[in-house]
């Protein structure tokens, strides 16, 4: 028996913590949330009557020091949050974080006992050129390099964030193999993302090795959102 789907939404830059708060108190299913730093406190205390789990969209590769406008594990973990979104494909290609920086980001999360969800994916000129599983493998061996601990796979081709393209059902499946096959471990839940929507979720989640989805834009409309966790 499969176990229920795992459902994240990341709310982005989008949100204040009162707003945060008015759309918990709205969402009647479960869930996780990745909430921006401002409003994980507030966030974490409204889920935490509903069974709702609290998460930061970033952290900092260093525990603690002069690193201005950063943001520890440890402080992630006091906001009340249990995961913590690393290496989005927004933070690699917008921001230019490296495998190996978004390796030691891995590190602080566990140490910090936060849910590392590893986020990976291809551009579209990487799958046209026929590197998809060249570009997950390089991914997830520098990124994983050195890492112990629970963590979830986030499977996010590039080429269809924010975009409205996403995957196919079969698409998806394939890439999702392929990551289960490298990481030799049928345990790791293994998410898809990439403009997931009410009319596409549940034919992705049908299938046998996408055990959940990360949802960008659609996680901001509870109706919308609720509608995707219910099917």
């Amino acid at each position: 028996m499969r176990k229920e789907p795992i459902i994240i939404g990341n709310w982005k830059m989008h949100k204040t913590p009162a707003e945060a708060v008015a759309f918990i108190e709205s969402l009647e299913c479960k869930a996780h949330l990745a909430v921006p730093f401002p409003a994980l406190q507030a966030a974490a205390q409204a889920a935490s009557r509903k069974g709702i789990e609290i998460g930061a969209q970033n952290l900092c590769e260093h525990s603690a020091g002069a690193f201005t406008g950063e943001v520890s594990a440890d402080m992630i973990v006091a906001c009340g949050a249990s995961f913590v979104l690393v290496g989005h494909s927004e933070r690699r290609h917008v921001y230019g974080e490296s495998d190996e920086l978004i390796s030691a980001k891995l590190k602080q999360a566990i140490q910090a006992k936060l849910t590392p969800v590893l986020c990976i994916g291809e551009t579209l000129s990487e799958r046209e050129l026929d590197k998809t599983e060249e570009v997950l493998k390089r991914q997830l061996s520098l990124g994983l390099e050195g890492v112990s601990g629970p963590f979830m796979i986030a499977y996010e081709p590039v080429w269809a964030i924010g975009t409205g393209k996403s995957a196919s059902a079969q698409m998806a499946e394939q890439a999702h193999v392929a990551i289960r096959r490298f990481l030799g471990n049928k345990d790791v839940p293994i998410l898809y993302g990439g403009s997931v929507n009410p009319s596409n979720a549940q034919e992705l989640l049908k299938q046998d090795n996408i055990d959940g989805a990360l949802v960008g834009g659609a996680s901001l409309d509870v109706k919308t959102f609720t509608s995707i966790i219910r099917g």
